[in-house]
């Protein structure tokens, strides 16, 4: 601890003492005898000593202030994440229509292949068990003798169902001190960059965001879940992986998660026991596959979920018929897979066809053929019946399955099944590499510049209009410094470091800018001494570099912001915020008082005192919005897709506006520094003004660049524009939630199903089924 503080001590002495050397070089350097430039200097001054309380105040958040949970903390925590999986479960199983009429009555059992379950004195007796009995299956998993499942099957067998009815069912007969399940895809894991324990304490912290509180939970909450078995990780879809990595990561899950840690994992049979040959079984584990559906089960089911006075009773009723006579009719063997006989459902009892037509053997001769039938009529069906039941819903069937179709190629050329909104910029050329990025970033930034310029060329009047016209040229100069800025930031992975790396990098990066910068410099002030450009360079170096401090490197992140900003210590936060803004508008009102008390107070115009305490509140206030955008906490709930769209949303938002005030103020004065005016205050604003446009726009489009939802903005508006993809697309990924196409896993939407993703994406194969 001492060791902490001593750097933290270390980082803030060295931040004021730069601050202490920059002053001290502008008052050497500035011309103050000449009464004019007295405004400018002071307010320079105080925006470099603002500033520099970034850097000052980020050092004092070290890490280590939060100390360990305790055991308290710990029990809150684990109460707190059982309410909210178990809401977040039910909603989805609701969706998904698990419980309605009732569950399928698939019974599992220990696997009969060879080899790919562990020694029976470790695994425990024989297992047996029906899905629809949420009792059989908690009273089954507690049983284990080390409360470790693989549940193995076929495609289309019902394993993340069956999953997802275990979670369930161990909530619901949860008691105090029990574990919490909690289901995590396994699709987003690389065993190659990092080890199962670090994946699922990244995982369960970005999903969760409530739990990684450390202000309530203490700092080592998430590995505390772990250690002390208060988290059964349910693992859907270690044949999602690369098959690579699938070896790999039955390898890490037994390397970096100890045995006595309760786990379970789905996978297909055939992928599981290629990846138990090349690694090893998971440890301590039972291992369950399930048997066939039995007909009658499937058609009691399906007659349950049909409304009693519907005709589609008859169509059952005579399919029945069908198969008692055919027992081993192509429909009989389809009806065998659990996907079958919900994708049946879907098709029959909740729309409006016949299901008699699947006894015609002759459309039907195989059960791939009734198979590619459920599937190509699933979407249109659910869409009709969308659109009876609720007119104001208008998708197009047709052309709502070819925007699924166009996600399930994208998905599909990704080689991904999570439809990941921050990760959809990769779909567009213009955004997926660094230099096209950066260009397409400088394009939008050039307009924006260029528009701005109009505008105050017509808004400031006649006396303004000749010094801003200059900026028409300057603009498409000044903005060549912002390319390499997002280029060279777009090669260098994105991840957590700390202050001094970061600091370093952002300075590198800061250089790289101002270097492009001398075209626009030594053109608008071309006829002063060379010192003016090269002052004007060496601050616009300085502003990026704090730019990027604030706002990060502005490269799309690996994962967005899915917490929104402190309001549970608001107390705490509007303390420290107060503290911020008076201090620093102290400070700023100081230097103009202190220019006042040397023998310039007849210099500076009647009202010019009370500025400083307007740039010093606005500086404040700004550092206070950074400051509360890097302590985020959240409500006690699951990250969704539209929360964390929301969350990043109104964090890019306020990094952008204290960003941009950030970047504004030294710009806004320094371009005063050449001028010679009769009334320096006035022409200060106007500078003032001036940049608050222009040098806000640079820095915002920094910001903005270093977050997730302008990337996915600009991608989805892409898109649409090409037809790819809906102008709406979150409410189109919404309904297609609610229908039960889509499922999500926090903050990622999925296909119900792998094979509805494959079978959609080979429709972009064919020409004649795109179209809307």
């Amino acid at each position: 601890m001492a060791v902490v503080l001593l750097c933290v001590r270390w980082r803030w002495t060295v931040a004021w003492v730069l601050c202490a050397a920059a002053a001290s070089g502008l008052l050497l350097g500035w011309p103050l005898r000449e009464p004019a430039r007295i405004s400018a200097a002071a307010a320079v001054l105080s925006t470099v000593i603002t500033l520099f309380g970034v850097v000052s105040t980020w050092a004092r958040r070290a890490p280590g202030r939060h100390t360990c949970s305790s055991s308290a903390q710990v029990t809150e925590a684990v109460d707190a994440l059982a309410r909210t999986v178990c809401r977040q479960w039910e909603e989805e199983a609701a969706l998904r229509q698990l419980h309605d009429p009732a569950p399928l009555p698939v019974v599992w059992s220990d696997s009969s292949h060879p080899g790919v379950s562990d020694h029976r004195q470790l695994v425990g007796t024989a297992v047996t068990c029906r899905a629809s009995d949420p009792h059989v299956l908690a009273t089954m998993f507690r049983s284990l003798a080390r409360r470790r499942l693989v549940v193995l099957g076929p495609g289309g067998s019902g394993k993340t169902t069956f999953s997802l009815l275990l979670l369930l069912a161990l909530l619901r007969t949860r008691t105090a001190g029990d574990p919490v399940p909690v289901l995590f895809s396994l699709s987003s894991f690389n065993p190659a960059r990092e080890c199962a324990r670090s994946w699922l304490c990244r995982r369960l912290a970005a999903d969760y965001p409530a739990i990684a509180d450390a202000e309530a939970y203490g700092a080592s909450v998430i590995e505390d879940l772990l250690t002390e078995r208060r988290l059964i990780p349910v693992l859907d879809g270690l044949d999602e992986l690369p098959e690579r990595s699938r070896a790999a990561a039955l390898a890490s899950l037994n390397d970096t998660l100890p045995s006595h840690i309760p786990l379970v994992l789905t996978c297909r049979t055939d992928d599981y026991v290629q990846a138990v040959k090349e690694s090893s079984v998971l440890t301590g584990a039972a291992v369950l596959e399930p048997a066939p559906v039995h007909t009658s089960d499937a058609l009691t089911l399906l007659r349950l979920a049909t409304p009693p006075d519907a005709p589609r009773q008859h169509g059952w009723n005579a399919l029945a018929k069908h198969l008692k006579h055919q027992p081993q009719a192509p429909v009989a063997q389809a009806l065998t897979s659990p996907l079958m006989v919900t994708l049946a459902r879907s098709v029959y009892a909740d729309g409006d066809g016949d299901p008699a037509e699947l006894a015609d053997s002759l459309r039907f001769s195989t059960p791939a053929d009734i198979e590619r039938h459920l599937v190509d009529a699933l979407v249109p069906t659910l869409y009709r019946r969308a659109r009876q039941q609720h007119p104001a819903r208008n998708w197009d069937p047709q052309q709502a399955q070819g925007y699924l179709a166009q996600l399930a190629a994208e998905m599909h050329s990704q080689g991904t099944y999570d439809l990941a909104w921050w990760q959809l910029y990769r779909w567009t050329p213009t955004l997926a590499r660094p230099w096209r990025r950066a260009w397409s970033w400088a394009l939008l930034t050039s307009v924006a510049l260029l528009l701005n310029t109009s505008i105050l060329v017509v808004g400031l009047g006649a006396h303004a209009r000749p010094e801003v016209g200059k900026w028409f040229a300057q603009s498409f100069l000044e903005v060549l410094s912002i390319v390499p800025v997002l280029g060279l930031s777009g090669l260098t992975a994105k991840r957590e470091r700390g202050l001094t790396r970061t600091s370093a990098m952002a300075a590198a990066i800061a250089l790289s800018g101002g270097l492009a910068a001398p075209p626009s410099a030594f053109y608008y002030y071309r006829g002063l001494p060379w010192t003016a450009p090269v002052a004007a360079i060496g601050f616009l170096c300085f502003d990026l570099w704090l730019v990027l401090l604030g706002a990060g490197l502005p490269t799309p992140p690996c994962a967005p912001n899915r917490s929104r900003p402190a309001r549970q210590h608001w107390r705490k936060q509007l303390v420290r915020a107060l503290v911020l803004v008076v201090g620093i508008a102290a400070v700023s009102e100081s230097v103009y008082v202190i220019y006042a008390l040397v023998g310039f107070e007849g210099v500076l115009p009647r009202g010019a005192m009370p500025w400083g305490l307007v740039l010093g509140a606005v500086a404040g206030l700004s550092l206070a919005a950074l400051d509360w955008v890097r302590a985020p906490s959240t409500a006690d709930d699951v990250a969704t897709a539209t929360s964390s769209i929301q969350a990043d949303r109104l964090i890019t938002l306020i990094s952008g506006a204290a960003c941009a005030v950030v970047l504004d103020l030294p710009e806004a004065v320094v371009r005063s520094m050449p001028w010679v005016p009769s009334d320096p205050l006035r022409t200060t604003m106007i500078a003032a003004v001036i940049g608050l446009f222009h040098g806000g726009i640079l820095g915002a489009a920094i910001a903005l660049a270093a977050h997730s939802w302008p990337h996915y903005t600009i991608a989805r508006l892409l898109l649409a524009a090409r037809g790819k993809l809906p102008w709406r697309l979150q409410t189109f990924l919404t309904d297609a939630h609610r229908l039960g196409i889509l499922r999500q896993v926090g903050p990622v939407y999925q296909f119900r199903h792998a094979h509805l993703q494959h079978h959609l994406a080979a429709r972009c194969e064919r020409p004649t089924d795109n179209a809307p």
